[in-house]
């Protein structure tokens, strides 16, 4: 009858990671004595353990209820807030905290960890250089610190803090995981050190490929995800075997996950139709749900198929009510892997499409499970993931060419024209001063939409050509909430430096824009000058809607041809450069040539309907799905 060591033995039992019993253990004690604070908080932990993240505040709120200055259950409950995305609740829990033990280190790193979860990384770093003042030791506040770090490029220290950690804690499958992925960039500072990093990466690949050895397979699902080679994809080189390379260590330590918890297929349930799985966090107003997951919602044949959608994100809009009334079942609300792996596998599913792999943390780890006899992966993260897990990836005929195979692990399947059935987005422009940002309407304008990274070194030269040619004018690019697009400036600005010129008189960087602020300035601009290499697809769409000119490069790899693949859908392909120099005579032409650009902006608004509402993928896909799945 003891409560308190029934309450000792669940907090023991957690640590061993037996939820189940620490749970029974916390409810047993709780029997005993239930106005034990420490055991509603125990119990509280296990239920976040398990998933059951409603259950747990519930539990939470009884031992603060009991206890109000409990700051153990202060933090905790800030935690669980934070693993449902409710940032802004969890840093007032975890304020809370700290205003009854303001040296509480474990509080600072979580606090850290929820605003670098909202991008605010410098606090997030001071957070975390905080929690190692009142305590250097604590391995964890290293190691997120060395992921705040790297999102602000500074690789050097980043990598000093993953190797902190791992002094402190050799065993760290979280510290050697964050440090493998420090040598991949996400901006550039020149090109000479892109191959030189890549053959690194690949190393230390290997060499964690070893240190993953069985015994130390437990536990390691969690990293998983936590941070991924995304910006290899921005580097205009074939990623196939680097990309598989790490697909198969990734497979190999959730296959281990999966074995443990015995997750098995259900046996096929009798159906006429086709059950398709569609997982993804965004299902809402987002890129990847405008470009590719909206149209297979909203087009699949109904007679033939069932849609089942398990959104993992937390941003509720319209998109998200309109799809959640399309939809055979909609799964969301569950954040833990164990819950969405058994959520999945009970629909029985034919086929699992991943709209994008490569973006969200939980997205990967589910896409490296066997959770249905066919797996596909789409353009969401235009590159191939390298997972043995998926079958097919889906991409669009003009995005691919005869040799495109050969950049996808995945077998290839190229649907008609853009690959994706996709509905216009209503052009609702604001009245935009772009005086405001010192950009005069007696210039031309020129938009260079890329987020900072897509921005190769070795293409600087061309806006410094652009410049000199033109003289006059004003080339927009746009600054991000990281401090990446600081890189990108100094780059330039070297550049224009070395051709005798002043960036400031050619170039600026503008906030990032709204969308009805973005079409504003659109209406402004003469041309829209195409990201080389990486191309755009929601903004080169967004051009065409607005009828600006579109002048790109057609890349090597999918990635590099979403632009191209428009214009030559609108029959323009005369604006696809063929080189660099070609690039810079096309935007010389279309600023210089008044006849040539309204001739341009007249065929965009006879031709741009072919791009919207397209049946023809979503039928070339029904015809697939029939022939794999039945």
């Amino acid at each position: 009858n003891y409560a308190q060591a029934a309450s000792n033995k669940s907090a023991t039992l957690r640590e061993l990671g037996r939820y189940e019993e620490a749970l029974a253990c916390a409810e047993q004690a709780l029997v005993m004595s239930a106005s034990l604070a420490e055991a509603w908080t125990n119990k509280a932990v296990n239920l976040h353990e398990l998933g059951r993240y409603d259950e747990a505040i519930t539990h939470y709120d009884q031992a603060l209820t009991l206890n109000p200055d409990d700051y153990v259950a202060w933090t905790n409950k800030g935690v669980t807030l934070k693993a449902i995305k409710r940032y802004d609740e969890a840093i007032t829990h975890f304020d809370q905290a700290l205003t009854l033990k303001p040296d509480y280190h474990e509080v600072w790193t979580n606090k850290g960890a929820t605003l670098h979860d909202l991008k605010r990384y410098d606090q997030a770093i001071a957070c975390y250089d905080k929690a190692l003042s009142f305590n250097p030791r604590y391995y964890e506040a290293w190691i997120n610190q060395g992921i705040s770090l790297k999102e602000l490029t500074l690789v050097a220290d980043a990598k000093k803090a993953f190797e902190r950690a791992i002094e402190l804690m050799p065993n760290s499958n979280m510290a050697r995981w964050g440090k493998l992925f420090t040598s991949i960039p996400i901006i550039a500072p020149s090109s000479k050190s892109v191959q030189e990093l890549r053959e690194v990466f690949s190393s230390e690949l290997q060499e964690l490929d070893k240190w993953f050895y069985q015994e130390r397979l437990d536990g390691a699902h969690e990293v998983i995800g936590s941070s991924q080679p995304f910006y290899l994809a921005y580097q205009a080189l074939n990623n196939k075997e680097i990309l598989n390379q790490y697909g198969l260590i990734c497979h190999r330590i959730m296959a281990h996950w999966q074995k443990v918890h015995m997750l098995q297929r259900s046996v096929k349930k009798e159906n006429a139709k086709i059950q398709i799985g569609i997982v993804g966090e965004q299902i809402c107003n987002h890129s990847v749900w405008n470009a590719i997951t909206k149209g297979l919602v909203f087009n699949l044949d109904i007679t033939k198929f069932e849609v089942h959608i398990f959104h993992l994100g937390t941003s509720i809009d319209d998109e998200t009510l309109s799809a959640r009334g399309k939809v055979k079942t909609f799964t969301d609300n569950q954040f833990s892997l164990l819950d969405l792996s058994k959520s999945i596998l009970e629909k029985s599913l034919d086929v699992l499409i991943y709209p994008e792999i490569g973006m969200h943390a939980l997205t990967t780890q589910l896409a490296c499970l066997r959770l249905a006899p066919i797996q596909i992966a789409t353009w969401g993260h235009p590159e191939t993931t390298g997972l043995p897990t998926i079958d097919y990836y889906l991409s669009g005929a003009l995005f691919e060419d005869e040799s495109s195979q050969d950049a996808y692990t995945e077998a290839l399947i190229k649907l008609p024209n853009l690959g994706c059935t996709y509905s216009r987005l209503p052009v609702n422009s604001a009245d935009f001063d772009v005086e405001q940002f010192g950009i005069s309407l007696h210039e031309p304008i020129l938009i260079c939409p890329g987020a900072p990274f897509k921005y190769a070194p070795k293409n600087d030269w061309i806006f410094v050509e652009i410049a000199k040619r033109l003289g006059k004018c004003k080339l927009v690019f746009f600054k991000d909430q990281n401090g990446w697009s600081e890189i990108l400036f100094s780059r330039l600005e070297n550049t224009f430096k070395e051709a005798n010129l002043t960036l400031k008189d050619y170039v600026i960087f503008i906030p990032w824009l709204k969308s009805e602020q973005f079409y504003g300035l659109m209406k402004h601009a003469v041309v829209f000058m195409d990201t080389i290499g990486f191309s755009g697809f929601n903004t080169a769409m967004q051009a065409v809607d607005c009828a600006l000119p579109i002048v790109t490069q057609e890349g090597s790899f999918m990635r590099g041809r979403f632009a191209s693949g428009i214009l030559k859908r609108i029959e323009l392909p005369e604006l696809i450069a063929d080189s660099d120099q070609s690039y810079i005579e096309l935007v010389i032409r279309l600023v210089q040539d008044k006849l040539y650009h309204s001739q341009v902006v007249n065929k965009i608004n006879e031709m741009r309907h072919v791009l919207y509402d397209d049946p023809e993928p979503i039928r070339a896909l029904e015809n697939f799905l029939l022939s794999i799945a039945t």
